[in-house]
């Protein structure tokens, strides 16, 4: 599961992930920090927020090198966890530590086994198998460049996730990552917001909303001479958002009813289906790290 970041201890975003891994039963739950520029200091904030949360049997050790990823202790620990969960910070950071080691293979052998695994923010980010950085102002004023690179793979549809959606304003961002790459679907993720996936469907909890950006349709893109330094244009990109209490189906990339079957699409409203209703425009259906 999926979440955009500034999870709240007790918001229904973070509960989510806490049910499903049964912590308020005693399961086990082990958290990486790997991402934070200060992983110990995270750690600690990070099981304050799961105890608030209701999880006891909580362990986060910290592993800040591949060293640490290949320690038998933290790979067991893996192995028998009913829920891992990964912090916010640096996604890239988060992938070049974990991506290929021992602790690695026990978190993809865990997701093979049906066990939970959330992220939040760069945690997020980082579990699709392209992973989206930069490409925005930094703290000093400087414009960061575009990185593009693998994830940890642990999203199997072919997708692309960015965080604190709303918050920070990251749709063109997420705009520019599917005219290079359009055959992703882009998810941004508001912040205190979660999209569980199950199966094929994302269900959206939390108080936010999850925008789905679709690049496949585009009938136009100069995403070539925008990297030259022109201003992008794209036509027909499809854009859609999914609140809190419905899903969507990442396979299909359409809207379902979050209390029906994975295939039911939503019900027009009862205005479209009046004589003479006429959608506005193709590109708005009714329905994108650190």
């Amino acid at each position: 599961m999926l979440i955009g970041g500034a999870t709240h201890s007790n918001g229904e975003a973070l509960a989510a992930f806490t049910r499903r891994a049964h912590g308020p039963q005693g399961g086990s739950i082990v958290a990486l920090t790997t991402a934070s520029g200060n992983p110990a200091a995270s750690a600690r904030q990070w099981r304050r927020d799961l105890r608030a949360a209701g999880c006891f049997n909580v362990q986060i050790p910290v592993v800040s090198t591949r060293d640490d990823a290949t320690n038998p202790r933290f790979v067991a620990a893996l192995a028998s966890a009913q829920g891992i969960f990964f912090g916010g910070g640096d996604q890239i950071k988060l992938v070049s530590i974990i991506g290929g080691t021992p602790a690695g293979d026990a978190i993809r052998d865990a997701y093979v086994r049906g066990i939970v695994i959330g992220g939040t923010s760069a945690g997020a980010a980082a579990l699709a198998k392209t992973t989206l950085a930069g490409n925005e102002v930094d703290e000093h004023g400087q414009l960061v460049e575009q990185y593009i690179g693998p994830g940890l793979g642990l999203v199997r549809h072919p997708t692309i996730i960015d965080t604190h959606f709303s918050q920070r304003r990251r749709l063109y961002r997420l705009f520019v990552a599917l005219a290079e790459f359009p055959e992703l679907l882009g998810l941004g993720i508001d912040e205190d917001t979660a999209i569980v996936v199950e199966g094929n469907v994302g269900r959206v909890v939390g108080t936010g909303s999850v925008t789905f950006v679709d690049g496949r349709g585009i009938t136009y893109s100069n995403a070539g001479a925008h990297r030259d330094g022109m201003p992008l244009t794209l036509s027909a990109m499809r854009v859609g958002i999914v609140g809190a209490g419905h899903a969507f189906d990442l396979q299909t990339r359409e809207l379902v009813h979050a209390d029906a079957s994975h295939d039911r699409l939503t019900e027009p409203s009862s205005a479209m289906r009046q004589p003479g209703f006429q959608a506005t425009s193709q590109a708005w259906p009714s329905g994108s790290a650190k």
